[in-house]
């Protein structure tokens, strides 16, 4: 078991007792399974990694591979679920710099003119593919960038050229992109009509621009195999995924209504967005539900840890640590010793950082009075990476009918757009 979950760092009376629930955990996951709750048409992603074909793996595969040949960027151009994952997975098993021949940029996000503008001038001089990301085909933020740099590339080389440049992830058979794709005959994969877009990384949404990463994607469907059967216990004492989906909905309960995640590696960073916009995305309704934030330690301890540790008591901790990095590097030892380091020589940055994470627990959950739930992972590498993304997800899935709330709708993020749009003269608004 590479993921545990553990609840010493809670204070008693914060702590869930799992007796109480055993029967509600039951009940839920039955549910789950039966797929008889709210919204649970849109529970495709529990057994979509045994139902995807080895044929459309090798397909993906395959295209990335051209795509790998032939260009050095890819732009991926898709806004929320559709690049959160993939760029989660990308910065947490590329890092910071890699030496892989195909640089990734993410595009289609934001309405941010200075930096389309930048984007823009920057693939000028890259000999770039694209991959577009969208299931309706009429997301803004996607549909005038992709508009932008599909004009770019048509000047560049040509329409012909251009479109075999360009994969589209969209709907089976309807939207404009659907149209606009199979008018021009552009490679297309399908979007699954019963997965939203928070939990799409573990379909083509997220598997494609992985392997054009180089990254090894059946290695990341047998971790998320492994996290389905890991999982899949009805069991409160023997399923963690449900230990913790249960402790923060307590913890809710009693008062708590911030969840702050943090890590300490920088390489998670995007990891966390993409857990924000599963959480909040699913339980923010009906007035309720925790409010996630996240932290980057020791970092951030320079910046919000005098609040942590000394101010409104709004929130818990959920430490999500790695314990074995990926690179390791070791103090050297200096004559001088001006900076009085020489009683680290020889000690490995991960032992002083475990140290600092060690430290930071006793001191936040010792003093400060904080309720920590930690969550170690043994190492980061794309097997765990498969499993972790699913140990969320199905705890998202109790978390959010713990909750009382569909966890798979979000009416909610139309409301802005309807907005927007009125604003901006479409038609029919």
């Amino acid at each position: 078991m590479s993921i545990k979950v553990s609840f010493d760092y809670i204070q008693p009376e914060m702590k869930v007792n799992f007796d109480d629930f055993v029967d509600k955990v039951k009940d839920i996951d039955k549910m789950i399974n039966d797929r008889s709750g709210l919204g649970s048409y849109y529970l495709g992603w529990l057994d979509y990694a045994n139902k995807i074909s080895k044929d459309e793996i090798d397909q993906i595969i395959n295209k990335a591979n051209e795509f790998r040949k032939n260009y050095d960027t890819l732009v991926l151009c898709g806004i929320g679920g559709s690049y959160l994952g993939a760029k989660a997975a990308v910065d947490a098993l590329r890092g910071f710099k890699n030496k892989d021949k195909m640089e990734i940029i993410y595009f289609g996000n934001i309405l941010d003119p200075n930096y389309i503008y930048e984007v823009y001038e920057y693939l000028k001089t890259r000999n770039y593919c694209i991959c577009v990301v969208s299931k309706s085909g009429s997301t803004t933020e996607t549909s005038v960038c992709f508009r932008l740099i599909r004009d770019l590339l048509e000047k560049k080389v040509g329409k012909e050229k251009a479109a075999k440049a360009i994969v589209s992830i969209t709907d089976k058979t309807k939207g404009s992109l659907r149209k606009l794709s199979d008018l021009n005959k552009y490679s297309t994969f399908d979007l699954p009509d019963n997965i939203g877009g928070r939990f799409s990384v573990i379909t083509p949404v997220g598997l494609f621009p992985l392997a054009c990463c180089g990254i090894d994607i059946k290695e990341l469907l047998n971790g998320i195999k492994a996290g389905m059967k890991e999982y899949s216990s009805n069991n409160i004492y023997e399923n963690q995924a449900y230990q913790y989906a249960l402790e923060r909905i307590y913890l809710y309960n009693k008062g708590y209504k911030v969840e702050m995640l943090a890590t300490y590696e920088n390489r998670l960073n995007y990891f966390k967005e993409w857990w924000k916009q599963l959480y909040d995305e699913s339980e923010g309704k009906d007035g309720k539900a925790v409010l996630t934030t996240s932290a980057t330690f020791t970092t951030d301890l320079h910046s919000l840890g005098q609040f942590i540790q000394e101010g409104n008591k709004m929130f818990y901790e959920t430490i999500l640590y790695i314990e074995e990095p990926t690179h390791d590097m070791v103090v050297p030892h200096d004559n001088e010793d001006y900076d009085g380091l020489n009683y680290l020589e020889g000690k490995k940055i991960s032992w002083i950082n475990e140290k600092a994470y060690l430290g930071t627990l006793m001191a936040h959950y010792q003093i400060a009075n904080n309720p920590n739930i930690t969550i170690t992972v043994s190492k980061l590498d794309t097997f765990e990476l498969g499993r972790l993304f699913f140990f969320f997800m199905k705890a998202c899935a109790m978390s959010g009918y713990l909750l009382g709330v569909n966890p798979f709708n979000q009416p909610g993020v139309e409301v802005y757009k309807k907005n927007m749009f009125k604003l901006l003269g479409k038609p029919g608004y």
